[in-house]
């Protein structure tokens, strides 16, 4: 093997919406292997939230992706109701369902058309993002937003979609449909495509299980897994859907995985339409006084997997403790597998294959003296630093490091 050479990509990258670093150790052309760092883009949300309202949370969460703002508020939802025990009423289990699957659509359209972009077919990046604009004004029907919709609220939605915008939405929706078959049409059926995509990228089933992926990067390669139908919320046991997979775990095989859910989604949503018709008027909300001392788990289905929100309550008005993990912290490392032994114009649309999201992903890594610009910690570091100093004030207390101490204010 010759001399290593290194192929930086990012933090700041025409390939990149966000800022992400990724390191290419190269052997020529060939990948031997990859570095990722993370950390530009950190902006404290878990501890945020912390000095919120379990209300005012939604806000924020919301923000944690510009894509997924529906994903993030629907995981926090199910795991705030969690604790109380509350179930909400049909009409808003149904109007969840309709914002969570649009915002699938439109996300799916857009990594559709960052693909195309990134392969040089800026025709289909243009047809995708064309397709999408209606989505987005469907979401303004609905919401008044085109992103950051703000619709969910602790025991159900804050707008209703009354019969005037489900006609609407159903009349948009019939003509999305046709469109987005006309680019799977053109997509599917390109041997352009078949021969740059096909082979490339490959994840295993067990590449997947070893590095926990989720959403259409795990069911690309076989792994037949949705928390929508693993255990159900909002109305998905209400309609009639299934979940896609594809067996090969290369690109095309998420590029077809999330075409074919396009269609899945629209069809969710025009059924969550027919059945609000049949629920006519009802409430869409119940009301929730107080969130009671406990430990609340929720997740949700994102267009790139499955997004989880830990939330532990005193009794107070704020969560005392709200941890977040988003699916992309888990695809994202799958470019271990993927990138390494292919070329360097692989390694690109291998990593994007997994539509990451680096602001979902972000998490503190390092401490630097603002001064010299010198290192002093990292994260493994600050936990270190973090135990010793809880087994200082144990030394100072005279109290064991036992598990089982009883602590009271």
């Amino acid at each position: 093997m010759g001399k290593k050479t290194i192929v930086p990509i990012g933090p700041y990258h025409p390939l990149l919406e966000e800022p992400e670093f990724f390191k290419l150790y190269c052997d020529g052309e060939t990948v031997v292997d990859m570095e990722w760092e993370t950390g530009y883009n950190h902006r404290g949300i878990e501890k945020i939230c912390e000095s919120k309202t379990f209300e005012q949370v939604f806000y924020v969460v919301e923000r944690i992706c510009g894509i997924c703002s529906t994903s993030h508020p629907f995981a926090y939802a199910n795991a705030v109701e969690s604790i109380p025990g509350v179930d909400i009423p049909v009409r808003a289990k149904l109007v969840r369902s309709i914002v969570g699957e649009l915002e699938r659509v439109h996300s799916h359209l857009l990594w559709v058309g960052l693909a195309g972009h990134f392969l040089g077919y800026n025709t289909v990046f243009m047809w995708a993002w064309k397709y999408r604009e209606p989505v987005l004004d469907m979401f303004e029907i609905i919401t008044g937003n085109r992103n950051n919709y703000a619709m969910f609220t602790i025991g159900g939605v804050r707008r209703d979609v009354d019969a005037d915008k489900a006609a609407k939405l159903l009349q948009v929706l019939d003509d999305v449909k046709k469109k987005t078959n006309m680019l799977i049409g053109a997509v599917m059926d390109d041997p352009v495509f078949h021969a740059r995509l096909k082979g490339v990228g490959v994840l295993t089933p067990k590449d997947i299980h070893d590095f926990g992926a989720v959403g259409p990067t795990a069911r690309a390669s076989g792994v037949d897994i949705d928390i929508r139908r693993d255990d159900p919320y909002a109305a998905y046991e209400m309609l009639n859907w299934k979940v896609i997979t594809a067996k090969e775990g290369d690109i095309f095989a998420k590029a077809e995985v999330r075409l074919l859910e396009l269609l899945e989604s629209i069809s969710m949503i025009q059924q969550c339409l027919e059945l609000l018709k049949k629920e006519k008027e009802g409430d869409i909300k119940v009301k929730v006084k107080d969130i009671p001392p406990g430990i609340g788990i929720g997740h949700a289905e994102a267009p790139r997997g499955e997004v989880f929100h830990f939330v532990k309550s005193d009794g107070s008005n704020s969560p005392v403790r709200h941890k977040i993990r988003a699916p992309s912290y888990t695809n994202i490392p799958t470019f271990r597998k993927s990138c390494i032994g292919g070329t360097i114009s692989d390694a690109a649309i291998a990593t994007a294959a997994v539509d990451p999201c680096y602001c979902c992903t972000e998490r503190m890594t390092q401490v630097y003296d603002y001064n010299t610009r010198k290192r002093i910690l990292n994260a493994a570091e600050l936990i270190k630093l973090s135990q010793k100093k809880t087994q200082d004030i144990r030394d100072k207390l005279n109290l064991s490091s036992s598990t089982d101490q009883t602590w009271k204010v």
